[in-house]
């Protein structure tokens, strides 16, 4: 999936974006660039290391090195290469491979710049796109498969994460389970979006979640409302596109007993319960302009007025907005007062964490449903955690998958495996595979180079403005495809109801 183009948001608010296309954090440079790494995305004899690195040489003229089972020897004719845990600030040791089909030099690994030249010298067999082979050369986002024992993924790494600056470090969570506020991952764009929420939960300013669905926008306003002072309380949210139509007003600002309608209930309103709290509104994209309009006083003073009274009311609050369309489409003065905007990467930038994210997802539905537990999961090594079973091939399929809707597509294929699966473990079965190769066909069934900048106009014109449904119906990946479309043709989007 594309990711999106955080230099397309560049106003006079303050803009954060994803790794990549910025600092990691506010303010911090120097780092040195990154190089190929293999991240170990799932392990059947040790999956406590899932997510560990295995840092490679740097540079063109670096020696070959070897991977494979147990510690090196002092009569090794070749460098051996070790996984670590990668935390902010520091590398730590972690145990060496371990398995019974993995040898002790399985692979002879050269680094050429971003080429890394792959030989199997070692009994377990060796798979690369599904085929056996005997040697290959990798490139970051290619996915490796020790049969039966390892997968590996080829990804840029720094040689160590940045230290954290701003997330507490009493909040770090263990290795590879999620954060207290539910988000995982360790990747460099995991960490990097837990420092961008940490250095703003604080700052006293209103702030715009962006992203595709499925990015965790909801877990980036726990995070900012729980790092926050305004933690203590409860956090105030509501998804903008469920309110009612006539009675947004009400729902927002709340309304005096029998106005508008007689009958009608007094409420508080959400603005109301926020007092001291944090308000989330999801999806504020939807709401009509003229209601964006009815926040601007609210956000600059904290004022606001119920329906049917006289008196003006104060709300000390602070709004988390979030959306998936382009910035730009929310109303000019609105978006002026969202002066912080926080862009979370999709899974495409952060596809380390793939597994991690399925084995929390697996285990939370294991949890509650013992069958599933008993067919598909073993005891862990900390007696409360189950480990799921998956095969070497399916891990493998769902790390190199190209994801259009993001973790609510991971949860499908999962439940998919879960369902059509018959040994003791989860299984490329010819459903998942089907349903991979039909998103992939999908997702390639319109290239945007086939599209004529009328072909664009006209169909914006036909869904009057409506990006969500104009990008669906012509084809592309996502919206933030389109968005890109829009401005390279200098096209003009007019919402016109």
């Amino acid at each position: 999936m594309s990711d999106p183009d955080p230099k397309s948001y560049k106003t006079t608010g303050t803009t954060t974006v994803f790794p990549g296309e910025g600092d990691p954090v506010p303010g911090r440079r120097g780092e040195r660039p990154p190089a190929p790494a293999l991240v170990i995305a799932w392990s059947v004899s040790n999956p406590e290391q899932i997510g560990e690195v295995i840092p490679l040489p740097r540079g063109s003229s670096a020696p070959p090195v070897v991977l494979g089972r147990g510690p090196g020897r002092s009569d090794d004719d070749v460098a051996r290469v070790h996984p670590v845990h990668q935390r902010p600030g520091r590398n730590r040791s972690a145990p060496p491979l371990s398995g019974p089909s993995l040898s002790r030099r399985q692979l002879l690994i050269r680094v050429n710049g971003s080429r890394v030249e792959v030989e199997n010298v070692g009994r377990c067999p060796l798979r690369y796109r599904g085929e056996r082979i005997d040697r290959t050369i990798v490139m970051p986002g290619d996915v490796l498969e020790l049969e039966d024992q390892l997968v590996l993924l080829c990804e840029p790494r720094p040689m160590q994460l940045p230290a954290t600056r701003s997330w507490p470090s009493a909040r770090i969570p263990a290795f590879g389970d999620p954060d207290a506020f539910g988000f995982v991952g360790e990747s460099p764009a995991a960490w990097a979006l837990r420092e961008h929420l940490a250095f703003f939960a604080s700052r006293p300013v209103h702030v715009l979640l962006l992203g595709l669905s499925g990015t965790g926008k909801e877990l980036a306003a726990l995070t900012l409302h729980g790092l926050s002072d305004r933690g203590r309380r409860t956090l105030v949210s509501r998804n903008a596109a469920t309110f009612p139509e006539g009675l947004v007003d009400a729902e927002l600002f709340g309304n005096r007993k029998d106005y508008p309608n007689p009958g009608m209930a007094a409420r508080q309103g959400l603005v109301g319960r926020a007092d001291g709290s944090t308000l989330f509104l999801d999806e504020i994209g939807e709401l009509d302009e003229r209601l964006q309009a009815h926040l601007l006083r609210l956000l600059d003073s904290g004022e606001y007025q119920r329906l049917g009274e006289d008196e003006t009311r104060n709300s000390d609050l602070r709004l988390i907005a979030a959306t998936n369309r382009s910035p730009t489409e929310l109303k000019h003065d609105l978006l002026a007062r969202l002066k912080v905007r926080v862009l979370l990467p999709p899974l495409e930038a952060r596809r380390s964490d793939i597994p991690l994210i399925a084995r929390y997802l697996l285990r939370g539905l294991m949890a509650t449903d013992p069958e599933l537990a008993g067919r598909f999961a073993t005891q862990g090594a900390d007696p409360l955690q189950l480990e799921p079973r998956l095969s070497t091939a399916l891990a493998a399929a769902l790390v190199g998958h190209r994801y259009r809707l993001e973790v609510r597509e991971l949860e499908t294929l999962l439940w998919t495996a879960l369902a059509s699966s018959e040994s003791g473990q989860l299984e490329l079965t010819p459903e998942v595979r089907a349903q991979l190769d039909a998103e992939v066909m999908e997702e390639e069934s319109t290239s945007p180079r086939e599209l004529t900048p009328e072909a664009i106009q006209a169909c914006l014109d036909r869904n009057h403005g409506n990006q969500e449904r104009a990008w669906r119906d012509l084809g592309l990946k996502n919206r933030w495809v389109l968005v890109r479309l829009i401005k390279k043709h200098g096209l003009v989007v007019k919402r016109t109801r």
